[in-house]
């Protein structure tokens, strides 16, 4: 069979692959586009959002006001030229969306819904009921299928991308049905496959969620950014890690601990209010507060012993009985729906048993404002890449947003790109070809013998990450978690492989994601072990301030044949310099409350 060769290659069949598809069909209808997924599109992680995309469109907001809270949320990290753009650009992807038929929520009068979220002042998420991913991403699936353009190459696990001459010319690709190793050649590529979230064990992330294009580009010599700052989310179902959605906070929701008491007042998060009184102007002022904050609040409750004992962990209560029945089945059914069908109660009664859970990665594959990577013909776009939007800690509700305008920029530069060179060398790259072959085929197929089983190093993988790299670290347990990484590599050479058949191999695809992990990992570790400070999501115990001085600054994690190499690039800042963050202060590992500080 002819090698396939295509002008511009989506991995990835997410919300930001999607778009970028779309994006290149638009910008030229003759330029040849694919996508590569190693799941079928619709099951993507992006039908997985409940809650919203930001967007100012009321008349009483502005972009400056979510510009500032998106940087003041992100710790002052984010790029300021970035979040200027994604602001000013965000109401017309969303706008272009309803066009393509996304059936966004509508008050009375006709006009968009928006709903507040944690870190907005102002109300600017749009919403289509509680199942905002499912909706949006069926609107992109259906758009992109009317481009005759665009080929999908569905169920394929891309494990190496292919370089030569100094750029990027395609990928290798296992295809699952048949089990073969087979190229697909590209003048661009866009790495879209998402987060890394499977590296811990309790996370709202699906199975799929196991930062491949992070580590191919890694591996590839792209260094990883900002991958210390890794954001849990305060509400996640306590048994599964099933996202409970901020939405259910926005609507008026709050956090209780085992005594009843609203505990959010106790670190300068709002004031205390009536949680009857639904009309009360500040009434989600606690509860829609950062999700770093509300995040190490629980540890703060945890230490002090005032969380509920269950027999999947410590957990608080969601209460959203107030907000009555009726208004639960319009605004957030899907709630209701997974508490019934996952927690065995019904919120409209009970109160829902919560706790933090990994939910995104701020970091990822270091890509400029156009999407594009270090390496000619590479890009990345949604959360795969680090587009300095985020910073410290992502708001809710940007990054459904993200995923259109990144999606769509990165899109268009990438046709541009592939425009302007050769088509790539398939001769040149038949070496490299062979070599991903026999590395997966010899190399774990057909490799007999071995000591470890991939879920045994999965499991130490996972308790290393949650203790070490979790909500609160310190230099020792960073340094422990490094150690293990390690070790866990070497036993990786060791790994014992049963299943040796060639159609939906699980456990081969199950390998192959697991070194990714161990390389995002690796980044993350040594990242988060290198900033000696506290910031957003990273909070180190053993440095409690904030650090502008020093730490103003992305990191840069480059693979090297031991440790990572660290470096570092300064944040960009146009307009808002660095000021105290006014949601509150976090509190230390010990559970009492840190001495209030800049950050």
């Amino acid at each position: 069979m002819d090698t396939p060769v295509y002008d511009v290659l989506l991995v990835g069949g997410g919300g930001a692959g999607l778009r970028a598809a779309i994006a290149v069909a638009e910008a030229d209808p003759s330029l040849s586009v694919a996508v590569a997924s190693k799941v079928y599109p619709m099951r993507s992680h992006t039908v997985a959002a409940e809650g919203g995309a930001a967007g100012v469109v009321s008349s009483e907001d502005s972009l400056d006001n979510h510009a500032y809270d998106t940087i003041s949320g992100g710790d002052w990290m984010s790029d300021q030229d970035v979040v200027e753009y994604f602001v000013e650009t965000a109401p017309k992807e969303l706008t272009q969306l309803e066009h393509w038929g996304c059936p966004w929520s509508r008050t009375p009068d006709g006009k968009v819904a928006v709903r507040p979220f944690g870190g907005m002042k102002k109300e600017r998420t749009w919403f289509a009921a509680d199942k905002t991913g499912f909706h949006m991403l069926h609107t992109l699936f259906q758009t992109s299928l009317k481009y005759q353009s665009i080929t999908r190459y569905d169920e394929w696990f891309v494990s190496k991308l292919l370089i030569e001459d100094g750029r990027c010319q395609g990928v290798v690709a296992l295809e699952m049905l048949t089990g073969q190793v087979k190229p697909i050649l590209a003048k661009a590529v866009v790495l879209c496959s998402g987060g890394a979230g499977k590296a811990f064990p309790f996370t709202t992330n699906g199975a799929i969620k196991t930062g491949d294009g992070m580590g191919q580009a890694y591996r590839a010599g792209v260094a990883l950014k900002d991958m210390e700052f890794v954001q849990y989310h305060p509400t996640g179902l306590v048994a599964t890690g099933i996202l409970i959605t901020e939405a259910s906070r926005g609507e008026g929701g709050i956090l209780l601990n085992k005594e009843g008491y609203r505990y959010l007042q106790d670190y300068e998060l709002g004031t205390p209010l009536d949680p009857k009184d639904p009309n009360h102007p500040q009434k989600r002022s606690m509860e829609l507060g950062p999700r770093d904050r509300l995040s190490q609040a629980f540890v703060g409750e945890l230490r002090k012993g005032r969380t509920i004992d269950t027999p999947y962990g410590a957990a608080v209560h969601l209460d959203i009985r107030h907000l009555g029945e009726a208004k639960i089945d319009k605004k957030i059914p899907f709630v209701r729906e997974l508490c019934r069908n996952y927690a065995g109660l019904d919120p409209v009664h009970e109160p829902i048993p919560v706790r933090p859970v990994v939910h995104y990665m701020m970091g990822g594959i270091h890509v400029d404002i156009d999407g594009a990577t270090s390496i000619p013909g590479l890009y990345a776009a949604g959360e795969a890449a680090s587009s300095n939007l985020n910073g410290a800690n992502r708001l809710g509700s940007n990054s459904l947003t993200e995923l259109l305008v990144f999606g769509a920029r990165t899109g268009h530069c990438a046709a541009e790109f592939a425009r302007g060179v050769d088509a790539p060398n398939e001769k040149a790259l038949s070496g490299q070809v062979a070599e991903e072959r026999a590395r997966i085929l010899e190399g774990f197929l057909q490799k007999e013998g071995g000591e470890f089983r991939v879920a045994e190093l999965r499991a130490e993988l996972h308790e290393a990450m949650e203790s070490g790299a979790g909500i609160y670290r310190s230099e020792d347990t960073l340094q422990q978690t490094a150690k293990v990484i390690s070790e866990l590599r070497d036993k990786f050479t060791k790994v014992k492989v049963d299943d040796r058949s060639n159609c939906f191999n699980t456990e081969l695809i199950t390998l192959l994601e697991f070194e990714n992990l161990l390389d995002v990992s690796e980044a993350l570790a040594h990242s988060a072990l290198q900033r000696t400070e506290s910031r957003g999501a990273h909070q180190r115990s053993d440095h409690e301030a904030r650090d502008d001085d020093k730490f103003l600054k992305h990191s840069l994690a480059y693979k090297t044949d031991g440790d990572p190499r660290i470096d570092y690039l300064d944040v960009v800042i146009t307009r808002w310099p660095p000021g105290e963050r006014v949601y509150g202060k976090p509190v230390d590992s010990s559970g009492t409350d840190a001495k209030k500080e800049d950050s």
